[in-house]
């Protein structure tokens, strides 16, 4: 699993307008948690963070935290954004411990070009990320789900995925990828205009006939 370098200082200040100031400087207000019993206000740069929040990967966080002796190995729990300018407002690491199973989303990337396709159908994907529960050395960057052999009608489950050490937490029914075939639309049917002229009824003229042959 990757593992990046994040640093990141202390602070003490914890005032909203405070918080406000340190973003416009290019600082992201954070809080590390699960080392000891209080978690630990922090804040860490902009640009320095940014490469751990918007990676497709899951990756182990080594936080240098300032006057601290070494590094603590964290996950990126939670990240939270401006709904209107869609910035980084607050983010959470939580600590890493040795024998503890973590829980963890991780993402899912599909490989390979469907058979189903070429026959008309469409790929549905439906989850593109998996909460799993495992200890922190078995958590995986990422999971790769080769789609090459699906045919119309065929999906890959959440029950199909098996890899050593590590629990999949989401129903095991659920469809993370599959195949379907194309929509069709229905087409209503057109009543053909009628051309011919409707039929002339039909004039008896028996009777007139004989009349003029008694003539």
């Amino acid at each position: 699993m990757a593992e990046v370098l994040l640093k990141a200082e202390k602070r003490t200040d914890l005032k909203r307008s405070a918080s406000k100031q340190m973003r416009k400087a290019g600082f992201i207000p954070g809080v590390f948690y699960g080392a000891g019993e209080k978690s630990v206000a922090i804040r860490s740069n902009e640009l320095a963070l940014k490469p751990i929040v918007f990676s497709s990967e899951s990756q182990i966080v080594n936080l240098e935290l300032e006057g601290e002796s070494k590094p603590y190995s964290c996950i990126l729990k939670d990240v939270q954004f401006d709904p209107v300018s869609g910035k980084m407002v607050h983010f959470d690491l939580l600590c890493l411990k040795e024998g503890e199973k973590i829980n963890i989303e991780v993402s899912i990337i599909l490989k390979g070009s469907a058979i189903g396709v070429r026959e008309g159908g469409l790929v549905q994907h439906s989850l593109y990320k998996v909460e799993v529960l495992c200890l922190p050395q078995n958590i995986p960057p990422h999971i790769d789900i080769d789609i090459t052999n699906l045919a119309i009608g065929d999906s890959v489950k959440i029950s199909d995925i098996k890899i050593e050490g590590v629990e999949f937490l989401n129903d095991q029914n659920a469809s993370i990828v599959s195949v379907v075939p194309p929509t069709v639309e229905a087409v209503e049917p057109t009543v053909e205009a009628t051309t011919e002229a409707p039929a002339e009824p039909e004039v008896i003229s028996k009777g007139k006939k004989e009349e003029e042959e008694k003539k």
